[in-house]
């Protein structure tokens, strides 16, 4: 494997989940982690290193500071705090854009040629920040974005249908938030589009269930917060979502994945970062796949990006 570096800047249960699954999946060579809690990411860099041995491959991983993430590929940026009770989604919003603020010009100085993952919440907002102070082309700058959701998805009605999860063909797009929908119009099961599913599929054993798509949307919008209620967050899941767009970002082909990334004119949006199906290839954004929406989802999307855009008007950057 030629030497691939990525940096890993937060060493919370989301970062420290990335790093793990970055190291075991082999995405990586050279793993750093950097925290403002320094001992914090030692201790999380120590554990991963000492499995090391034990990996197909070897892998270095160690924390660092901003300036040992020179050289990097690939910086993901994980760092944030989570909502808390009573606050707001303006304050939440308001606290992580400071800290992506003095994450930028730290790591942009020694990172001016990585493509930077944001993954920290709300994604669409950060995404979005991190284009218009960052200086780095739109086209190395992707929010993890609806992938996650549409990850959910897809396993929700592979669970319906007794199917393989490959074989699943399902997106979600806009904001990762309350704005998001499914184009259903789109879905498919393999070749067949998913309303044609229960004519087309032939079962020997069993029967064809129908597919109740309020329960699976309510599932893929309710997931996160029914695992933080019994978890306190949600970190193994996200963390392979990023590990799978940095699969694609090194990958000699292009494939697709719902991330966010800065439009500008699709659907008719502009200067907002929502989630469509992205072509990522050889390290950056190589295009974007626009299907055909109905006219209600059409209308859904454009909402999701108004609802970005509110917000957006009311930070100070």
């Amino acid at each position: 494997m030629p030497n691939r570096k990525i940096t890993v800047i937060g060493a919370g249960a989301v970062g420290s989940a990335t790093a793990f699954a970055l190291a075991l999946k082999n995405i990586a060579n050279e793993i750093v982690i950097v925290d403002i809690n320094e001992e914090k990411a030692r201790g999380e860099a120590l554990d991963i290193h000492q499995g090391t041995p034990l990996y197909s491959e070897p892998v270095n991983v160690y924390a660092g500071t901003y300036a040992s993430a020179e050289g990097s590929d690939i910086v993901v940026i994980t760092s944030g705090v989570g909502r808390k009770p009573g606050q707001t989604r303006l304050d939440l919003v308001n606290t992580n854009v400071a800290i992506l603020k003095t994450i930028i010009p730290q790591i942009t100085k020694v990172c001016p040629d990585a493509t930077y993952v944001i993954v920290a919440n709300p994604v669409d907002i950060l995404t979005y920040v991190f284009c218009k102070l960052s200086g780095i082309p739109e086209d190395r700058v992707i929010g993890s974005g609806t992938l996650l959701d549409t990850a959910r998805l897809r396993a929700r009605i592979a669970e319906y249908l007794s199917i393989s999860q490959k074989n699943v063909h399902a997106y979600v797009f806009g904001e990762h938030g309350e704005t998001s929908f499914v184009p259903w119009s789109i879905a498919e099961i393999s070749t067949i589009g998913i309303e044609d599913y229960k004519e087309m599929i032939r079962l020997k054993n069993g029967i064809m269930v129908d597919l109740d798509y309020d329960e699976i949307d309510k599932y893929m919008r309710s997931s996160g917060a029914k695992i933080i209620k019994r978890k306190g967050c949600t970190n193994y899941a996200i963390s392979v979502s990023v590990c799978a767009i940095c699969e694609c970002l090194f990958g000699g082909v292009n494939a697709v994945a719902t991330v966010a990334t800065m439009l500008h004119g699709e659907y008719g949006l502009d200067d907002v970062c929502l989630s469509l199906p992205v072509l990522l290839g050889n390290g950056k954004v190589q295009g974007r796949i626009l299907p055909r929406l109905t006219e209600e989802e059409h209308a859904k999307l454009l909402h999701s990006g108004a609802a970005l855009k509110e917000i957006i008007a009311q930070l100070d950057i």
